[in-house]
């Protein structure tokens, strides 16, 4: 079998995998090309994966905060930025292009295949996101949400997403034990208006510092607002036709 041959029928066994039939073969093996390739190749006539892979990014990221926007109408902005950046990190989306196998059917130069190119996290997570740029080019929006959506429920779903969306305190407690090797500590610094509707300023201290500062109309409350605005700083470091319901 000629090495033409052979991706096609990659090509062909990549798009059954996935249940998507591409119009335009050429964007998916752009998708599917890594630079190393072309390196060894230089006739080859279809180009890296690169800028799909730049154009994979934005639009997953914005299937992501669609998604959660409408899943999670009560959380704030940090929060949901938080888990945003959590689902469409790099070593998420290699996991996601684990599942389908994608590796496999990549074109990589010999040198980044006989270094593990094919199982590299960093290597999974850009392809994925190049076929997600391909398929928004050749599908349309709603096929490329459809195609992302199953992926990012299930994370959510799974162990993993279950430590994503534990309670403030307990998530800066983990983050703040593995960093500053203590846990954090919340001080009333403020207490106002009448007894029946009080209203509670709750700092978070870790190391003597003050990490965020919340309200709320009992401590606890504003305890886990102070946590959350923590987690918030911590985590800062990004018209649409086919709008998904809410």
């Amino acid at each position: 079998m000629s090495d033409v041959e052979k991706q096609r029928k990659n090509r062909a066994a990549l798009q059954q995998r996935i249940r998507i039939t591409f119009r335009d073969p050429t964007l998916l093996r752009r998708a599917l090309t890594h630079a190393s390739y072309l390196n060894e190749n230089p006739d080859c006539e279809w180009g890296d994966n690169e800028r799909l892979e730049f154009l994979g990014d934005a639009i997953g990221d914005f299937i992501a905060t669609e998604y959660l926007y409408c899943k999670f109408p009560e959380w704030r902005e940090g929060q949901l930025t938080s888990l945003r950046a959590e689902l469409v990190r790099s070593d998420t989306l290699a996991r996601f292009a684990a599942e389908i196998d994608l590796g496999s059917y990549l074109l990589l130069g010999r040198g980044e295949e006989q270094g593990g190119g094919r199982t590299r996290a960093t290597m999974l997570g850009d392809a994925f996101e190049a076929l997600l740029g391909a398929l928004y080019l050749d599908q349309g929006l709603d096929v490329t949400r459809q195609f992302f959506l199953p992926f990012l429920e299930f994370h959510l779903e799974s162990s993993a997403g279950a430590v994503l969306l534990r309670d403030a305190k307990t998530r800066l407690q983990e983050w703040a034990q593995s960093i500053h090797h203590e846990a954090p500590s919340y001080v009333t610094v403020r207490e106002s208006g009448p007894d029946h509707a009080k209203q509670f300023t709750v700092e978070v201290r870790i190391q003597g510092q003050v990490r965020g500062r919340g309200a709320g109309r009992n401590k606890q409350a504003a305890e886990q607002a102070a946590a959350q605005a923590a987690l918030d700083a911590i985590s800062t470091p990004a018209d649409h036709s086919g709008r998904m319901d809410c």
